[in-house]
């Protein structure tokens, strides 16, 4: 029997498990609109980030794509957003028009912050409203895309909760369901791996091409991963090389095999697996699969990561005992009976779906109850 959940039926046929009303700054100069907008109707949701200004080729493309990304995923019932000046602010709108979902948009110039928070207040009101009245509706959890991560990762990380991430996966997939991974250096080791799990030679050949990109960049700058990667937090989790942190991020993908490669905040074409290119940051990643239209993502720590989204549910996984004890307000999942050998494998993936589940029907995770909002854009150079 397919797991069914409740969740808000979008226009453009998608579910969303949650149902934000967003206000969205095009730009760092609009974060202070955006806020006050916020301030004055509870219940709406400002999303402020520090750039939108200058920015011009792949870079610029990027920042559009994920704003546009963000506004139209599943997640978000409504969106206004604000920017200094008319024309990118409309180009952002536009993208999200083609959803369906209610978008308004709001630019300053000419106007000062004062009447732009008035006139974008009394829309978000209405916005608010109507949302407020959309029902939750039946529907198989398999249509959901799901994003998965890992962060401070140690010894446990690719024992425990990475496989347990793994056998969701398979699951997942197996039904008819979309999931995304990515922390393409992260990957350095064991990126052979991942190559020979690719559907077809053009994709290996794409997601090859990926990699090696990647690492030369971080190359040409004359250094290597050695001191940002492992990172401080996975050293003293007993992680002493990249390779071996490699190894415990691919078992988040279990034996799935892979059926596309994606640039940054790129939706998926179908459903299945999928890798996408992105920085291994914990917002950053989260930010960009969000925009790709992951409605939840799973997390994999060891160490004890704390890191939430405004609008994707962020699920925490660990099988570190003294983490499991000492930051136990940031863990949705304890896997730790895996090392204990207390629970199996399958029944690790048991723990990880009913997670899952329980959050699509609305339950809040630790990161959302405790607040935690981190939306960090990528960014791919300098600005003019």
């Amino acid at each position: 029997m397919e797991p069914t959940i409740l969740g808000y039926r979008r226009d453009d046929g998608t579910f969303g498990v949650r149902n934000h009303v967003i206000v969205l700054p095009l730009d760092d100069l609009s974060n202070t609109a955006a806020e006050g907008v916020a301030k004055l109707i509870p219940g709406t949701l400002a999303i402020p980030h520090p750039y939108g200004r200058l920015q011009f080729g792949a870079d610029l493309d990027l920042h559009f794509r994920t704003l546009i990304g963000t506004g139209s995923n599943p997640n978000v019932a409504a969106c206004i957003v604000i920017g200094i000046e008319p024309n990118w602010t409309k180009r952002v709108v536009d993208g999200i028009a083609t959803t369906g979902k209610p978008v308004a948009m709001f630019s300053i110039e000419g106007a000062g912050d004062l009447r732009t928070i008035e006139r974008a207040s009394r829309t978000a009101m209405r916005m608010l409203q109507q949302a407020s009245e959309q029902p939750r509706e039946p529907v198989e959890f398999a249509t959901a895309t799901v994003s998965m991560k890992c962060g401070e990762s140690d010894t446990t990380t690719g024992l425990a909760s990475c496989p347990s991430m793994g056998q969701f996966a398979e699951r997942h997939t197996a039904r008819g369901g979309t999931v995304l991974f990515g922390e393409t250096s992260e990957l350095t080791g064991g990126e052979h791996i991942v190559a020979g799990r690719m559907a077809t030679p053009a994709l290996r050949d794409r997601f090859l091409q990926r990699y090696k990109d990647y690492v030369g960049f971080i190359e040409s700058q004359g250094v290597d991963l050695l001191g940002s990667q492992p990172t401080q937090g996975n050293i003293a989790g007993g992680l002493t090389t990249i390779e071996e942190k490699a190894f415990g991020n691919i078992q988040k993908i279990g034996k799935c095999q892979v059926v596309g490669v994606l640039d940054p905040a790129v939706a998926p074409s179908g459903p299945g697996l999928h890798f996408m290119d992105t920085s291994s940051a914990a917002a950053e990643c989260i930010t960009l699969m969000a925009a790709a239209g992951a409605v939840i993502h799973l997390f994999a720590t060891g160490q004890g990561n704390i890191v939430g989204h405004p609008i994707v549910p962020v699920i925490k996984i660990s099988g570190n005992p003294h983490t499991v004890e000492t930051m136990s307000e940031h863990i949705d999942v304890d896997v730790t009976g895996l090392l204990r050998r207390e629970m199996t494998l399958a029944q690790a993936g048991d723990v990880v779906m009913h997670a899952v589940l329980r959050t699509a029907r609305g339950r809040l995770t630790a990161a959302e109850a405790l607040g935690h909002r981190e939306f960090v854009l990528t960014k791919l150079y300098r600005s003019a």
